[in-house]
């Protein structure tokens, strides 16, 4: 059975597909009554996730954040499979940069599971460094994993440290990766994120990493958030659960960067 929490993201996933929705739209999509519908658009336009219309909802601008625990549920699998194989690019003795995220926190459990990469031995065989808190805190009860968290200030909706102490941090540090999580990668704008000073972090990361990993489900392609964080041939990697397909397929190509689709089964480098 569905739960209502499960109905409020597909609904709220709707409307940022389509941008515009009206109430039959999403009723007849989601199985729910009109008057339902009604119900759940004013509890998500109370806590200002998107705007009532006439008949309808829109989806609001480029520089909204949803809350956590709502994108915390989002693509699930497509999140699982592509932290596995992002990790297929990190080996022992690696120095590996993990901003916050929900995908970024997938590939910190995945690390710390990976027996390759030593996460049941006695001493450090790979080293993490991350300004988001709750990767610190999933990676810090893991013996095999060395990690280095950077200061900050720490923004709630997200969990990870801002500010100029992440700065001094990273300028001081070399990654081997730098592994990104995203909200937008499009052929124009580049790579985006939602909050102008998470941008900043991630920039900072990457100009601090040898190689540098997107990671974004493919509900990512096309999109444009509000803050750049830089263009797509300042990435070397994609790590992504479909094929990119028509506009971002050609800018990622002409880009070279390297396309990698995990599909639950194998990983695909495009």
């Amino acid at each position: 059975m569905t739960s209502q929490a499960q109905r409020l993201n597909a609904l709220l996933e709707l409307v940022a597909d389509r941008g515009s929705v009206s109430n039959a739209e999403i009723a007849e999509e989601l199985g729910i009554s009109e008057a339902t519908t009604r119900r759940y658009l004013q509890l998500l336009a109370d806590q200002r996730m998107l705007t009532r219309t006439r008949g309808g909802a829109t989806a609001l601008g480029s520089g909204f954040e949803w809350p956590l625990q709502f994108r915390a549920d989002r693509q699930t699998d497509q999140k699982l499979r592509i932290a596995e194989a992002a990790l297929e690019f990190v080996s022992i003795g690696d120095s590996v940069g993990l901003n916050g995220g929900t995908t970024t926190i997938e590939i910190a459990r995945a690390l710390g599971r990976s027996t390759r990469l030593g996460a049941d031995a006695s001493e450090p065989g790979v080293t993490v460094v991350t300004n988001a808190l709750n990767i610190g805190y999933e990676l810090s009860v893991r013996s095999g994993v060395r990690v280095v968290v950077t200061g900050g200030v720490a923004r709630r909706q997200s969990f990870e440290l801002i500010g100029s102490l992440v700065d001094s941090a990273l300028a001081s540090l070399t990654l081997d990766l730098a592994i990104l999580g995203v909200d937008g990668i499009d052929p124009r704008f580049g790579v985006t994120t939602v909050h102008d000073f998470e941008a900043h972090v991630s920039t900072r990361m990457r100009r601090a990493a040898k190689r540098v990993m997107v990671v974004a489900d493919s509900t990512k392609l096309g999109r444009v958030a509000f803050a750049r964080v830089c263009a797509l041939d300042e990435i070397d990697i994609l790590v992504t659960d479909a094929p990119p397909t028509g506009d971002i397929a050609a800018a990622l190509t002409e880009a070279q960067v390297e396309v990698v689709v995990a599909d639950g089964r194998a990983v695909d480098r495009a």
